[in-house]
């Protein structure tokens, strides 16, 4: 009998790991191990570094990796890319945009990306679900309260009509958000462990300090988020689902 061929998933990567975190692979590997896909099980496509996108047809889902370009610069790679997700979204295909990804997700559909108006937030740090998490596919088995980590300047400070949030923080009132049934938006790191944040906060160490922030005590701070890593394990398996073919 011949097994069953299972559909790839799409990573677009939009941007490398900060210089030193990438002796520890790219995003697309980070979301592959956190999300427990095999190498085989994801196609990945660098629109930073000018590959073309597919066409949607043909893959279970899509996750939109991080980035430390700036959605508001609205560049060639990054618009040319909304466009993509756009279609993509208003034609079902399952969508995961994370850090980055959240934000050109949010402006692909219609939604306002800007300077989150508190400045960088960045470390692990506690998000609370909303009631309208509630119900959701991938946010409702969490604790009302969880771990995540973050690195971000900008934030989603309008979600697109239709769009639900479903998560904030004390930095940041949209930490997620849901549009339609299929294609979510997540401001924080599923893909990091505690490792990655502790990278990237070593290598944000001066300009933190010019931000008046206190690196030494943000690294302390530093812990394992296991249950926002687990959002992209029930991304894959709603992805997946029995109801998707």
């Amino acid at each position: 009998m011949t097994a069953p061929v299972t559909a790839p998933f799409l990573i677009i990567e939009t941007g490398k790991p900060v210089g030193p975190m990438q002796r520890h692979g790219d995003f697309p590997h980070w979301i592959r191990v956190a999300g427990g896909l095999s190498r085989d099980a994801a196609v990945v496509v660098d629109v930073q570094g000018g590959e073309p996108l597919p066409v949607r047809e043909g893959f279970a889902g899509v996750i939109v990796t991080g980035s430390g370009a700036m959605v508001t610069e609205r560049l060639d790679w990054s618009e040319a890319t909304a466009a993509w997700l756009r279609d993509a979204a208003h034609a079902g295909l399952p969508l995961l945009g994370i850090c980055y990804g959240h934000q050109l997700l949010a402006h692909a559909l219609g939604g306002e990306v800007g300077n989150n108006p508190a400045g960088r937030e960045m470390g692990t740090v506690e998000v609370e679900l909303l009631p309208a998490a509630a119900d959701d596919a991938l946010l409702a088995p969490l604790p009302p309260r969880f771990a995540a980590q973050l690195t971000h300047m900008q934030s989603v400070l309008r979600v697109p009509d239709g769009a639900v949030v479903l998560a904030r923080s004390a930095g940041d009132p949209c930490q997620a958000f849901r549009w339609g049934v299929a294609a979510w938006g997540v401001q924080f790191h599923p893909e990091f462990s505690a490792t990655h944040m502790r990278g990237y906060i070593r290598a944000r160490k001066v300009a933190l300090q010019r931000e008046g922030l206190d690196p030494a005590a943000m690294l302390a701070a530093v812990g394992a988020a296991p249950e926002a890593r687990r959002v992209l394990r029930r991304f894959v398996h709603h992805a997946r689902g029995p109801a998707r073919g």
